[in-house]
């Protein structure tokens, strides 16, 4: 196949470019880089099959020759992101997805997007499954991520049934492993970070808010599956094995043979307080569940960013830690 991927310099976005080019696909991975990294375009030209596009989904893209698969992996899905970027999320989840919409159309390619458990908001059922139609404040300080997503799958389903573009709706739920940015605000890279600069390790609360985490070889292995599959969905593609963010702490701390303490503040608004999926759609449609243990997850994760300069740990170590969106 040749597939496109929008979102390509982000953490996901760089995973599955690199599972496409290691079955041997050629991928076009487009980007403008404002929270995707080089170095993540720098890993992935390494590759043989692999093209990189400088460009905001904002703006109308043309692809020259065929494209079979487009994948949307192109948002802003970070706490600390809401705030600075806010409306240029919410422009990429209309106008953005729009274009790759129209870009799919034209092309007749299969159209895979990147929804979130987020559309679920601070959830009434749980574990969550794919018919709840969820609990979100509208007007609050995450609503640029939360409203911009419901608004993107109204948009895509919409696209489906006016259209018969063949689409395939993924809600993830939170992914973690190597090559996610250090500053963003997700929890686990934070908690990796202050652990490995003996840094306290914030939680919220009494981090009793629980959270279910995905290792990004097995987020993609989900995507790839629903994409070569006839489910439109939406379908949950995330660990449920549940945690409380405290638990995922002290875990972080034995890792890595840490003297870091927890220490707590106040939580922030519209914080959901619990977070888990039902995969049961996922298993009966796609064959998939998550393989890799959390323990197995964190250790990757762990040696990953051991890997990288003191200074940049240092730098995220004494940032503020926010619960992972996505």
């Amino acid at each position: 196949m040749r597939v496109l991927v929008a979102g390509a310099a982000g953490f996901i976005g760089c995973h599955l470019c690199h599972r496409f080019l290691a079955d041997g696909h050629e991928v076009v991975g487009v980007d403008n880089l404002v929270t995707g990294q080089q170095a993540n375009v720098d890993w992935l030209t390494q590759r043989h099959g692999f093209a990189f596009v400088p460009h905001d989904v904002i703006e109308p893209l043309a692809i020259d020759g065929p494209v079979d698969l487009v994948c949307d992996l192109a948002c802003p899905a970070s706490p600390v992101d809401f705030r600075g970027l806010g409306l240029e999320i919410l422009r990429v989840c209309s106008e953005g997805v729009r274009n790759l919409l129209d870009l799919a159309l034209t092309k007749r390619a299969v159209f895979l997007h990147t929804s979130t458990s987020e559309v679920y908001g601070d959830p009434e059922v749980h574990p969550q499954r794919e018919e709840y139609w969820g609990r979100v404040n509208p007007i609050g300080p995450r609503a640029v991520y939360d409203e911009g997503k419901r608004f993107a799958e109204a948009l895509i389903m919409h696209y489906r049934r006016t259209q018969g573009l063949r689409v395939r709706l993924a809600r993830i739920f939170n992914t973690y492993g190597p090559r996610m940015r250090l500053d963003d605000g997700r929890v686990v890279t934070n908690f990796i970070c202050q652990a490995l600069a003996n840094e306290p390790l914030t939680v919220y609360g009494q981090g009793q808010q629980t959270r279910s985490f995905c290792y990004v070889d097995d987020q993609v292995e989900g995507l790839v599956r629903l994409a070569a599959s006839q489910c439109t969905g939406p379908v949950n593609i995330g660990n449920p094995q549940e945690i409380t963010v405290r638990q995922l702490a002290q875990e972080i701390i034995a890792l890595t043979g840490s003297s870091s303490v927890i220490v707590e503040k106040p939580m922030p608004p519209d914080d959901p307080k619990l977070r888990c999926p039902d995969i049961t759609l996922a298993g009966c449609e796609l064959g998939w569940r998550p393989i890799v243990s959390r323990r197995e997850g964190l250790r990757k994760t762990i040696e990953f960013c051991r890997s990288l300069p003191p200074e940049l740990l240092r730098q995220a170590g004494s940032g503020k830690v926010l619960t992972e969106p996505a």
